[in-house]
């Protein structure tokens, strides 16, 4: 389908889910809702999951650039285009003998306000499909819906896009980024740190959401890379905006786009409001996710990005990533659990437990504390791997957990 007609389907698309005309400015009359609107077209089974290279994943893209047209953004990939294509090599599993060729896209947007800095804001709206490698799931294949992961970053960068380019902080000019390739490696953000259309020794710092439609009760966000800057740590602590508080870790290095951009030598954060049973699985559906919550996070976002404006180009700063990533591909046992990252209590909380291995087998529930793996202390996430880095399958061992009011001693086998 040629752009013209793709550009009209989309915004069809999006008035059929509200039963408006495709002229209504949804934004204006209700933030939140557009936010839904964006993520419950990018997450309909019209896309097919958004599989990297596959006719969904087109589009999505061709969604992103028009939403970027919308805005008021200019083109920014190759050519004067939205688009930077780029290849990619796709095996079923990691012994596949033979790799699939695909051609995968990033869509990029530009808000010039003639500024001296360029600030990157991204989030990947690729997903699994029907359930490729990565998926969770245990069952036949399905559709992969992908609505917090992330289609709702890609819905709070359009929020951000839409701010932005009502004036707000100026004195950088900003650079949107919708990367694909992302659960397949990272691909579409490697690609572009590979082959930048812009200077990226003039990148100020760059900002990644990656899920961030389960904001909880507690108004918790966690925000990764406040490290990578002395100017992050600082603002992080000190800023209150709309009772959200944040939980933060030092490593520039993850399993998400802003990797790509630390390895730059670039400051950034990655926005994330915490793991969940659907993850990676056909249930992760739009309605179950936090549109007020996405809403304020977005907000909380852009009070950052105003309260950086006049602090000129931000140092950047080298953490101790490389060695925990070692340290971490190192770890023979896993508890199979999912832990709740932005738990802000003593110890690491299960935000889910997968059926069938070893914590399930053992019988911890979510919900529980871990606050002991053996003989090592477990204070926070990283006592926990400290904790799984002592042993090897087959071994056994004890886990202290707080549930509820109870504290309980169970005894697992790797």
């Amino acid at each position: 389908m040629n752009r013209g007609t793709s550009r009209t389907w989309c915004a069809f698309a999006v008035a059929l889910v509200l039963g408006l005309s495709p002229k209504f400015s949804i934004a204006q009359h209700d933030p939140a809702l557009q936010l839904q609107v964006d993520v419950v077209y990018l997450a309909s089974d019209l896309l097919q999951g958004r599989e990297t290279g596959k006719k969904g994943e087109r589009m999505a893209a061709d969604y992103i650039a028009y939403r970027f047209a919308e805005i008021g953004l200019q083109p920014k990939g190759y050519g004067g285009e939205w688009y930077q294509d780029f290849e990619v090599q796709y095996k079923a599993h990691p012994h596949a003998k033979e790799a699939e060729e695909r051609t995968a896209r990033n869509v990029i947007g530009y808000l010039d306000n003639g500024a001296e800095q360029t600030v990157v804001i991204g989030a990947h709206y690729d997903h699994l499909g029907h359930g490729i490698m990565g998926s969770r799931h245990t069952g036949d294949p399905a559709i992969h819906n992908g609505a917090d992961d992330n289609a709702s970053g890609v819905a709070g960068l359009f929020r951000l896009a839409e701010a932005l380019s009502e004036g707000k902080a100026t004195n950088n000019n900003y650079l949107f980024i919708a990367f694909s390739g992302e659960e397949m490696g990272l691909f579409g953000s490697k690609y572009y740190v590979q082959n930048p259309t812009v200077n990226l020794k003039k990148v100020n710092y760059m900002l990644n959401l990656d899920m961030v439609g389960r904001l909880n009760e507690e108004k918790t966000l966690s925000v990764n890379g406040a490290g990578t800057s002395a100017a992050w740590g600082g603002l992080l602590s000190e800023l209150s905006f709309g009772g959200i508080s944040t939980v933060t870790s030092e490593s520039g290095i993850g399993p998400s786009d802003h990797t790509s951009f630390y390895l730059e030598d670039i400051p950034v954060l990655h926005f994330f409001t915490g793991q969940h049973e659907d993850y990676h699985k056909p249930e992760d559906d739009a309605e179950l996710v936090n549109y007020k919550g996405l809403l304020l996070t977005t907000d909380y976002i852009l009070a950052l990005i105003d309260e950086l404006d006049d602090e000129g180009k931000l140092p950047f700063s080298k953490t101790k990533d490389e060695q925990e990533g070692r340290r971490a591909a190192e770890y023979k046992v896993t508890l199979g659990v999912m832990p709740d990252y932005v738990f802000q209590g003593k110890g690491m909380r299960i935000d889910g437990v997968m059926e069938g291995r070893t914590a399930d087998n053992a019988g911890l529930k979510k919900g529980d504390v871990i606050l002991k793996i053996g003989d090592t202390e477990v204070k926070d996430i990283y006592g926990y791997m400290e904790g799984l880095g002592q042993y090897e399958k087959g071994d056994k061992t004890t886990v202290k957990v707080k549930r509820g009011e109870e504290t309980l001693e169970m005894e697992v086998e790797f």
